[in-house]
């Protein structure tokens, strides 16, 4: 019975010895820098994600995200509490695999507590705060005051050179949005496999603002990416939002929050139609159809 017991005994304790390693197996999976300062994660379609936020050294605050990734664009939704009570306001970035970071927009603090929303059309990116407004790069020698971990179950992408591309798809949709705007058709069979660029300008109270969009039809989808010029003509924290616009209704490209202090900003997404209108609107808040009357149309522009 002696001998009987202990064999159990030691069943068990190699049955969790195995178990252990298993698990340690799993984790190792996890691969990030040595340095630690680059995490760069895909985000899964239609799964929210949550993910924590590391704070600088010398800071106690503690500070979460919840990624949400749809064919209309990324969602990230950031929660810090404890912050230092004279942090007034801190600038949410998304960083690329080439280090690039993309401002979300200000995530502004009372009394110590930071909440915000913001979209992207950005697919692989980490997550980064920072006091300093502007970032044009991120390194291990960046100010910041977090950044994101990666969350258990992922694996870093590839840090990409500078000056890569990064295919960043955020709308590849078969949803559609019906509303009415006069939005012309861009021809887009006769440009295929060619880059293509069209612009913008708004009249009325945006008289002044304008800028310029680069398409490329390429494999059954065109990609897009649109550039704003002299974006201080406007109010802060208006969402311009660019739509794919078919005889079937609209989809979302992406869109950028102003902030009141740029000049100059960037939309990147791509749309599978075949051939379609862009229309860009302004809107007061996150919306999935068009709702503005405030907009503009885009034209080709002749060689």
């Amino acid at each position: 019975m002696d001998k009987l017991l202990k064999n159990l005994a030691f069943m068990m304790v190699l049955a969790v010895t195995l178990a252990y390693s298993v698990n340690a197996q799993k984790e190792t999976k996890v691969v990030v820098n040595s340095d630690g300062s680059y995490s760069v994660i895909e985000y899964p379609v239609d799964k929210e994600v949550t993910v924590r936020l590391l704070p600088m050294k010398g800071i106690t605050s503690t500070g979460m995200a919840h990624v949400l990734r749809t064919a209309n664009g990324t969602k990230v939704m950031f929660d810090v509490t404890g912050a230092p009570s004279d942090w007034t306001n801190v600038y949410a970035y998304a960083v690329d695999p080439t280090g690039t970071p993309t401002l979300l927009g200000p995530i502004q603090f009372t009394g110590g507590v930071g909440k915000a929303e913001f979209m992207t059309p950005n697919d692989r990116f980490m997550l980064v705060l920072s006091p300093t407004e502007g970032l044009t790069t991120y390194d291990a020698s960046t100010s910041y005051v977090f950044r994101s971990e990666v969350p258990s179950g992922y694996t870093v992408v590839t840090r990409l050179p500078k000056g890569s591309v990064v295919n960043s798809v955020a709308s590849v949709s078969t949803d559609v949005i019906t509303t009415s705007y006069d939005v012309p058709m861009l021809g887009m069979t006769k440009y295929k496999g060619k880059t293509t660029e069209v612009k913008f300008r708004f009249s009325g109270e945006l008289k002044g603002l304008e800028g310029k969009a680069y398409l490329k039809p390429d494999g059954g989808k065109t990609s897009v990416r649109m550039k704003f010029d002299d974006m201080k003509k406007v109010p802060p924290d208006k969402r311009f939002v660019l739509w794919a616009s078919g005889p079937d209704g609209y989809t979302k490209i992406g869109q950028v929050v102003h902030t009141g202090s740029r000049d100059e900003a960037e939309i990147r997404g791509e749309t599978s139609m075949a051939d379609f209108g862009l229309l860009l609107t302004v809107e007061d808040a996150d919306v999935d159809r068009p709702t503005s009357k405030i907009y503009s149309t885009f034209t080709v522009v002749s060689p």
